[in-house]
Order: structure tokens, then C-alpha cells, then sequence
């Protein structure tokens, strides 16, 4: 009998290591995630910053995140929710949406650290690059100042594909019109074409106004009205048409740069006073419930059902 040598042994199994929880679920890449946290050893562990940007069912949600060995810390949040407060009621998760998100966290974190007077990023969106070179580095921002440089933070994008045109880099690209330093180039925007290797900056700005959701509209108006009822219900809702977006999104650039702190949050107090947890019940209860729902499923034997319920009393007693 020829020999066959076991390869899966009880040695392998000892030393067999599970990738970690997180890899598993497919909720972190974290190769990835390695490269964006690991700090130089000159920087005397001082933070490395992260824009997180995730997208819900309805939302577009900004972080600036840092990594602690407890865990990662955010530094501020924006949300697309608070864009209501702004004045944009509708579209809270397209790529203009996304933008004005960016901007918002953008305007906050500066005015939360102090920099919202040195560093006032772009006030009117042309949707191109915009950097500044300084002593051989390169800044993602329109000026430099020279005693306190801009905040810097790398684009997280987690584990969504990074094509061209995505709504991330819309976040990305508000949070850097805002005033904030996140190496970029215009590869993944949109209007750059990969085979000849340019880039038409008004394609970009014209998704950042919400010019391509209005021609979608005007197109949609005119060949299927009924599908155009329903697919822009809240639109009709608000009383917004195609030629409204580009104004409403100035209107809320400006109202961000106005005033980008978030509303205080309001206390919850309608506590119900009068709430109390039931008892526990017995055992003989329990039993007696369900001899009860026993004879109401047989047909009303109520004399049956009674039976059980003294049985069930006896044998707690």
C-alpha cells in the first residue's frame, strides 16, 4: 500500500491564523488601510489625518479621521442631512451633493482649528486642479501662508471602486475648494479621457453645479413624462426644474461658507414617566398562556384548556 503523506496535519491546524474579522466581512482593505496610517518615525507621532468619505442609501457622510492605538478618533464630521439646513431638500447623494458635503467639513474643520481666514479655498468651483508649489512641495491650494501651512489629509476611499467620475472624489474635491490640502490629480474626474489624456474642466464643473442631473431632467421631461413624475417626485415636490440647480447649488456654496457649524442637537426629553417592566411571570403562568392559546387553536375546548391550567397550577405548587 503506497504511503500518502498528510499535508492538512494537526500541527497545520495549530498554526493555522484567520485573516482578521473585519477582512473577512469584506468591510476593510487592509492593505490599504496600512499604507494610510502608517507615520513617518521623524513625525514624533503627530497624527496622520484621513478624509474618510462613505456613502449610505440616502447620504454622503465626510470624516476627518485619525489612527490611536484605542482606535480611530474623528476629528469633525459632515453629513448630507445638514444640507436641509443650507437649502438643498432633494438629491442628497449625488455627485454635487457630495461636493457641497466636502465643502461643508471642509469650512467646519478650518473654522474649528482657526484656519478658516488663512485658508478660504475656491470661491467659485471652476472643477480644476488647483495647487502651489513651495520650496520644491506641492500644496493643493490656491496660496500658501507662510507661518501656519494648510491642514493636510489623504482621501480615504474604503473599499468602493475608484473610477472615473465617482461621487467620491466629488467629496474630495469640495473638502479641497474648501480650503483643505489633499494631494489629488484630475485623472479620476470627470472629463478626463483616458486615451488622449485630457481633461475638460467644465465637464467637472457642470457635475459639480448639477448640470448633468438637469439635462437628465430635460431629456426625461421630454421623451417619458410619466417616468419623469415619478423618478423626480421630491423635485416637482419642491417645485425645482432643470434650469433651478445651478442657482440652488450656488445659493447653498454660499450659505456653507456663511455659516458652517452644525446645529445644536436638541435635548431628548419626551421619557415616558408612567413606563414600568412588567413582572416576570411564573411558571405556572406561562403554562397556563399557552394551555389558553392551545384550546383557543382547537376550536374554543375551553373545558380542556381549563384542565391544563389547574394541572400547571398543581404542579408549581
Amino acid at each position: 500500500m503506497p504511503f500518502v503523506k498528510v499535508v492538512k496535519n494537526k500541527a497545520y491546524f495549530k498554526r493555522f491564523q484567520v485573516k482578521f474579522r473585519r477582512r473577512r466581512e469584506g468591510h476593510t482593505d487592509y492593505r490599504q488601510r496600512h499604507k494610510l496610517i502608517t507615520q513617518d518615525k521623524n513625525k514624533y507621532g503627530s497624527p496622520k489625518y484621513r478624509l474618510v468619505v462613505r456613502f449610505t442609501n440616502r447620504y454622503v457622510i465626510c470624516q476627518i479621521v485619525y489612527a490611536e492605538i484605542r482606535g480611530d478618533q474623528v476629528l469633525c464630521a459632515a453629513s448630507s442631512k445638514e444640507l436641509i439646513d443650507h437649502g438643498l431638500k432633494t438629491g442628497l447623494k449625488n455627485y454635487a451633493a457630495a461636493y457641497c458635503t466636502g465643502l461643508l467639513l471642509a469650512r467646519r474643520l478650518l473654522k474649528k482649528i482657526g484656519l478658516d481666514e488663512v485658508y478660504g479655498g475656491v470661491e467659485e468651483p471652476t472643477g480644476d486642479v488647483v495647487s502651489t508649489e513651495v520650496n520644491g512641495r506641492k500644496f493643493f491650494v490656491s496660496e500658501v501662508d507662510e507661518e501656519k501651512r494648510p491642514f493636510r489629509a489623504l482621501l480615504d476611499v474604503g473599499i468602493k471602486n475608484t473610477t472615473t467620475g465617482a461621487r467620491v472624489f466629488g467629496a474630495m474635491k469640495g473638502a479641497s475648494d474648501g480650503g483643505l490640502d489633499i494631494p489629488h490629480s484630475n485623472k479620476r474626474f470627470p472629463g478626463y479621457n483616458r486615451d488622449t489624456k485630457t481633461f475638460e474642466a467644465d465637464v467637472h464643473r457642470n457635475h459639480i453645479m448639477g448640470d448633468h442631473v438637469a439635462d437628465y431632467m430635460r431629456e426625461m421631461e421630454e421623451d417619458d413624462e410619466e417616468n419623469y413624475k415619478k423618478h423626480f417626485a421630491k423635485y416637482i415636490e419642491e417645485e425645482l426644474e432643470a434650469d433651478d440647480l445651478e442657482e440652488l447649488y450656488e445659493k447653498v456654496h454660499a450659505s456653507i461658507r456663511e455659516d458652517p457649524t452644525p446645529r445644536e442637537k436638541e435635548e431628548f426629553t419626551d421619557f415616558d414617566s408612567q413606563f414600568r417592566k412588567p413582572l416576570k411571570k411564573t411558571y405556572a403562568q406561562r403554562r397556563a398562556d399557552v394551555a389558553a392559546k392551545k384550546a383557543v387553536l382547537r376550536g374554543g375546548d375551553e373545558e380542556d384548556g381549563e384542565d391544563e391550567v389547574e394541572e400547571a397550577e398543581e404542579d408549581d405548587e
